[in-house]
């Protein structure tokens, strides 16, 4: 009896330790997507992935989710601090539902690299930003959603946006109130640099709600405010057009 109960606790602890050295390599602090891969996978450099949301539960927090060749990769929930990056063709094509949602913790930061982010007009927000402390958005895409291509709300105090060398365009189509290009709310900051944001129903950017909105060498056309919300111009190289039922309340450099 002595034996075998040795037996089992040697035989316990092996077990116990393969699981935890199994838990740990589930994730990888880099993976891969790939037009041709599976998601069952691994997300290796050599066995990548087919989705974003395939890979993400095999990416680290702090991770980064790298594009192997171009594809549709579709939409993805972000909850924890990670980087989707790409060099080639990366489509997210959604219809009816939110392309890109990041709901991740306070001190997360979540980075957008490289993404065509395609509504088809019924997508409802390109990158919804729900929680997070900071989103950043750089050469991206983002056309075509029904509401939003950019909606700035995180819930986190503080919370910032950067939206870098980037396309918002044709977004807001079914002409909602409240929707457009680019929406800051409850009190975020979006920084806007070397952006263009044009034919987008309703406004190309407005803050609302305490939001802020500061652009540096961007084209913003037209422009909202309501509710206590702001829009500064950061040095010159910047364009604004405002419209009905947008208020030139704002003084430009």
């Amino acid at each position: 009896m002595k034996k075998s109960t040795l037996f089992s606790t040697i035989l316990g602890g092996i077990l116990f330790a393969a699981l935890q050295i199994g838990s740990a390599q589930a994730q990888a602090t880099r993976t891969w997507v790939s037009g041709v891969g599976d998601d069952a996978n691994p997300c290796s450099r050599t066995a990548p992935c087919k989705t974003f949301a395939g890979a993400i539960s095999k990416t680290a927090g702090g991770g980064e989710i790298n594009v192997l060749d171009p594809g549709g990769f579709g939409g993805v929930t972000i909850g924890k601090s990670l980087t989707i990056s790409s060099i080639f063709e990366a489509g997210v094509l959604v219809s009816g539902t939110n392309a890109i949602i990041v709901a991740a913790g306070v001190a997360d930061t979540v980075v957008l690299e490289g993404l065509d982010i395609e509504g088809l007009g019924t997508g409802l927000n390109g990158v919804n930003f729900i929680s997070g402390a900071l989103l950043v958005i750089e050469r991206c895409k983002i056309h075509k959603f029904a509401t939003n291509g950019v909606l700035a709300n995180s819930n986190t105090a503080g919370a910032r946006t950067v939206i870098n060398r980037s396309l918002i365009l044709s977004n807001g189509t079914q002409n909602l109130a409240n929707s457009g290009g680019v929406t800051v709310n409850n009190g975020n900051v979006a920084n806007i640099n070397d952006t263009l944001i044009q034919n987008n129903l309703n406004y190309g950017v407005q803050a609302n709600a305490g939001g802020t909105a500061a652009f540096l060498r961007s084209i913003a056309t037209p422009l909202g405010i309501t509710g206590a919300g702001s829009l500064v111009s950061i040095g010159p190289s910047n364009f604004f057009a405002t419209g009905t039922p947008n208020q030139p309340v704002i003084n430009f450099q």
